[in-house]
């Protein structure tokens, strides 16, 4: 039986993923802040351990406590939506400590164990944004593009020890709770400046053509954590889908 270790399990994709892998027969651990059962599995097949992915210190604990684990998967992120001109350096700063500096540091901290069994998987999950430029996100886009850059150059050098890197791109999903984790309301991010702009932007948020499901993600998630060809993207609902063939 293999082990999954998902970050960012407490809602949104890594729920659903972490629910997705354990259907399919695997060992999960699931890792959040503030640990919690809600919507999760009742099985001896699932963990669930408190991991903050800003924090060096937790992420040894998580790492200690999980033991031997076959994929990693990146789940947890923040987002956030504004101009920014508006957005101060502090939260940019956050951004990129989870969705950047967290991924990287979860990253190193597997790579030692699965480089000496001379196998495993390293799942990141970024976004279609990397995948084609959108306004009112610059800060969100630099965070994960940064990601796929490294997720890349990753693959490349993990390769020679049987290890691979992926990248899953979810589309636009309006039922996640993308801005949940930030600390300043879209509202106080769109200046006045930048209300003719926005408006027709967030009008179309609302009614997007294409949208993406929490399902389609865990199931680009398990794809990529399965599949041992060289493929490095695996982009996740019709939106991205769409975006991925024009890129």
């Amino acid at each position: 039986m293999k082990t999954v270790l998902i970050t960012g399990c407490s809602s949104g994709y890594g729920l659903e993923t972490a629910r997705h892998f354990h259907a399919r027969g695997w060992s999960v651990i699931a890792t959040m802040r503030n640990p919690r059962q809600a919507g999760l599995p009742q099985s001896e097949r699932v963990r669930i351990l408190p991991l903050d992915v800003t924090s060096p210190e937790s992420i040894a604990a998580a790492i200690e406590a999980a033991g031997p684990i076959d994929v990693l998967v990146n789940n947890a992120g923040i987002g956030v939506v504004g101009a920014f001109e508006a957005t101060p350096m502090s939260h940019v700063r956050k951004v990129f400590e989870t969705n950047t500096f967290g991924v990287m540091a979860m990253t190193q901290a597997v790579i030692p164990q699965m480089r000496a069994r001379r196998s495993g998987v390293i799942v990141n999950v970024t976004s279609s944004v990397t995948l084609a430029s959108m306004p009112l996100a610059a800060a969100y886009t630099a965070s994960k593009q940064a990601i796929a850059g490294f997720t890349g150059s990753l693959a490349h050098e993990l390769g020679a020890f049987g290890v691979r890197a992926k990248l899953v791109e979810p589309g636009y999903a309006p039922t996640t709770r993308f801005t949940a984790n930030t600390d300043i309301p879209v509202v106080e991010l769109i200046p006045e400046a930048y209300a003719d702009f926005a408006r027709p932007i967030f009008a179309e948020f609302a009614h997007p053509a294409l949208t993406t499901k929490e399902s389609d993600v865990a199931a680009a998630v398990l794809q990529a954590a399965t599949d041992a060809s060289d493929r490095l993207h695996y982009p996740a609902g019709p939106d991205a889908v769409a975006l991925a063939h024009v890129a």
